[in-house]
Parts: C-alpha cells; sequence; structure tokens
C-alpha cells in the first residue's frame, strides 16, 4: 500500500513539475528549455551538424574527461570524479512497459476496429493524420517538427489557461457544427450474418 502510494506521489510530482515548466510557472526552467531547443534546432539544422556525430562528439569529451579526472587524481591523491551509480529501477522498467504495451494494445486496436466493426468515422480519422504526416513530412524535416512541438508545447498551454473561457466556448460551437454536419451523413447500416 505504502509503495503504491509513493509511487502515485511521486507521479503527482512529476507532472506538477511538467505542469509547471509548460505553464511558465517555473521560468527558469521555460526560458532554460525555450533557449536550449532553439540553441539544438539551429546548430543541427542551420548550421548543418548531424546528431550523431554530435552525441558521439560529446561522449568522446565525458569519457576523456572522467578519465584525465580519474588518472590525475589518483597521481595527486585525490579523491575520484562523482560518479552516479547508472541503473534502471525494475519498478519504473516494469510500469514503463506497462504502459508502453497499453499504447501498443491501442494503436493495434485500430485496424481491428476499421476492418471487423467497419467504422468509417475511425477510417476517415486515421486517413486524415495519416495523410497529415505525410503532407507536414514533405514540407519539414523531422528535426524542425520537434522544435515547433516544442515550441507548441511552451505556448499552447498558457494561451488556454488565460483564455479558457473563450476558447471552450469556439470548441463547442464548433463541435456543435460539426456533430449536425455529422448528422445529415447517411451511415451504410451494418447487416451481420447470424450464424447457428
Amino acid at each position: 500500500m505504502g509503495d503504491s502510494a509513493s509511487s502515485s506521489s511521486s507521479s503527482s510530482v512529476h507532472k506538477s513539475l511538467v505542469a509547471d515548466l509548460l505553464l511558465w510557472r517555473n521560468r527558469t526552467g521555460a526560458v532554460i528549455l525555450l533557449v536550449s531547443s532553439t540553441g539544438f534546432w539551429f546548430l543541427f539544422e542551420r548550421a548543418g551538424y548531424n546528431l550523431l556525430s554530435f552525441v558521439s562528439n560529446v561522449l568522446l569529451l565525458l569519457v576523456a574527461i572522467l578519465f584525465l579526472w580519474a588518472k590525475s587524481a589518483s597521481l595527486l591523491n585525490r579523491p575520484l570524479p562523482p560518479f552516479p551509480n547508472m541503473e534502471i529501477p525494475e519498478e519504473f522498467a516494469i510500469k514503463s512497459a506497462d504502459e508502453i504495451r497499453i499504447l501498443i494494445n491501442h494503436v493495434l486496436s485500430i485496424p481491428s476496429d476499421i476492418t471487423i466493426a467497419r467504422n468509417p468515422i475511425r477510417l476517415l480519422q486515421v486517413s486524415f493524420v495519416l495523410w497529415a504526416i505525410s503532407y507536414v513530412g514533405t514540407l519539414i524535416n523531422s528535426l524542425t517538427l520537434v522544435y515547433i512541438v516544442v515550441l507548441l508545447s511552451l505556448s499552447v498551454p498558457v494561451v488556454y489557461e488565460n483564455y479558457q473561457e473563450h476558447i471552450d466556448d469556439k470548441l463547442s460551437s464548433t463541435s456543435e457544427v460539426i456533430r449536425n454536419i455529422s448528422r445529415k451523413i447517411p451511415m451504410p447500416v451494418s447487416k451481420e450474418k447470424k450464424y447457428q
């Protein structure tokens, strides 16, 4: 019981930290995220630097610094560099695997919903999303798309928090218009064969 309560409070702490960051309540963290993502985007997109070579060079630099620090510490009788215990806890791995399994099962249920249940709305939704991804992919590369997602995640929650009533009002009226239009579209009647 205590373990589930501590993991629940840990999860809520992480959610509140992310919410504070996205809603700019933690201004320092939000500015650091914005500046670092802009720097990385400029470095990889505009300067033409390759992500794999960048990661490799950074890791090479870190390994060389740690090696030289450890060698100099043994020669000068100084303490070794502080090195954290780098290990993934079993509970975290199990929880992550369960969440990924749920997501994968949901994604795998979509084709069955389209083919077996013959859900035309789901087919239209999937077709539109795949077409949009394909269209956006022809316009920009994936790194720019990730940068745009970071920028949107730092701006949309703040705008929604400030203008929530107006946005909810417009979304509800738009939803009502879409429902009225979808009611006018005739849906095919599913005639299933009864087997004895």
